[in-house]
Parts: C-alpha cells; sequence; structure tokens
C-alpha cells in the first residue's frame, strides 16, 4: 500500500464486475468506495460480505460516471470483464462479443476518473483472440487513456489455493510503465516458482457453469 500511495495515506479504490468481492476481501486495509454488479447473487453476496458500500450496477448506464464520482476519487480501479468471449472454450467473439467489449468500457470509465493505477484481469486465451488483435486494441486504447503497463500470467496453485487457474494481471499506470513493472516483477520473485510435474492432458476442468450476463465473477474458466 504504501508504494501505491505514499506511506501513511490511505489507499482509495474500487472495482467493476465486482462479483462476490473477491479484491475487497484481498485488500481489507483498503477504503473501497464502491462496486459495481448487476448479476443478483453475487451482488447478494458481495452486500452481505461489505454492508454499506455501493453498488452502481450496470457499468454501461448513462449516469454511471456521474454516480461514481459522486463516490470520491479513487487511486485505485481493478476490473476483470466476463471472460467467455476471450475463453478457449467458449465460441471466441472476442471484442465482437457484447461481453468482451466491456473491457474496454471499462477503460473508458477509467479515462474520466482517472485512478492513478488501473488492475485487469483476464484468462490467457486473450492473447491469442483474433491472433491477437483484441489483446492489441486493448493496450492500445489503454495508451489513448494515458495508461502504460505491464502485464503477466499468474497462476493461482501458487499462491495457496488447490487449484490451476491461470489468469492475465495487467497493471497500469498513468503515464509510467516502470511503476506496474516494479509491482509485479518483483527482483526476489524472479528466481521462479515451478508447478509440480503432472501427466500432460487435453481436458477442460469443469467449474461452474458460464454465466450469461455481463457480470463478473463465477464463469466456465
Amino acid at each position: 500500500c504504501g508504494y501505491l500511495v505514499g506511506d501513511g495515506e490511505s489507499v482509495k479504490a474500487a472495482t467493476l464486475f465486482s462479483g462476490v468481492g473477491a479484491p475487497e476481501c484481498a485488500m481489507s486495509e483498503w477504503d473501497w468506495r464502491f462496486s459495481a454488479e448487476i448479476e443478483p447473487f453475487p451482488s447478494a453476496v458481495h452486500a452481505t460480505r461489505f454492508p454499506g458500500l455501493p453498488n452502481l450496477g450496470d457499468v454501461t448506464a448513462a449516469d454511471f460516471i456521474e454516480r461514481a464520482l459522486a463516490c470520491g476519487p479513487i487511486d485505485v480501479l481493478v476490473f476483470g470483464s466476463p471472460c467467455q468471449s476471450f475463453s478457449v472454450a467458449g465460441k471466441r467473439l472476442g471484442l465482437d462479443d457484447p461481453r468482451g467489449n466491456l473491457a474496454l468500457v471499462a477503460l473508458g470509465i477509467a479515462r474520466q476518473l482517472r485512478p492513478r493505477w488501473l488492475v485487469f484481469e483476464n484468462v490467457p486465451g486473450l492473447f491469442s483472440s483474433d491472433d491477437g488483435r483484441d489483446y492489441g486494441a486493448f493496450l492500445g486504447l489503454m495508451e489513448q487513456c494515458g495508461y502504460l503497463g505491464a502485464w503477466r500470467v499468474l497462476n493461482a496453485e501458487h499462491f495457496g489455493v488447490p487449484q490451476r487457474r491461470r489468469r492475465i494481471f495487467f497493471v497500469g499506470y498513468l503515464g509510467d510503465w516502470r511503476p506496474p513493472f516494479a509491482v509485479l516483477f518483483e527482483p526476489e520473485s524472479l528466481s521462479g516458482n515451478p508447478p509440480p510435474r503432472r501427466e500432460t492432458g487435453k481436458d477442460v476442468a469443469p467449474t461452474i457453469s458460464a454465466r450469461t450476463k455481463g457480470g463478473g465473477g463465477l464463469g466456465t474458466d
């Protein structure tokens, strides 16, 4: 936290496609200003975990920016837009899918809210979606919004979770790629943390069924 905003300051943050509130649970010491989720069940879980935290709902609503600004300025915006359109297990419609295009909608929100930091999470299939053009479009719009950054694929099994779950994490900062690089590529961790040996397989791990709407949280990945 001291690195993000300076020693002695409270990190003010918000989430989009908030699901059940994983970022808020992970960084409970932060000052969370608002969430945004449209699915009833995750919204109910989020409200139970964080009573009083505003859920602004649909990020495409005409008054979303106005209501977000009313919650006060933020330092960090965390979002993991719906992944079904990028997943290798789906139809791979990418940014042509309304759910996939929400990643760009989130960048438009960031351009207006102007947090110093962005944290974006999605499936590794985003790298190959539309032969890489979708991720290129995401990075291009990110730069147009004023953010530079770094990205890395992290696996949940290296962080105390008994599940192989690889995800892209992109960290952006206003006008400078070096702070995100320092966050994602800590020198002490670069010696490597190899996963245990397993037999190579082709099966897709069965998980909770896909969500049909544009919220965040649980999905086929």
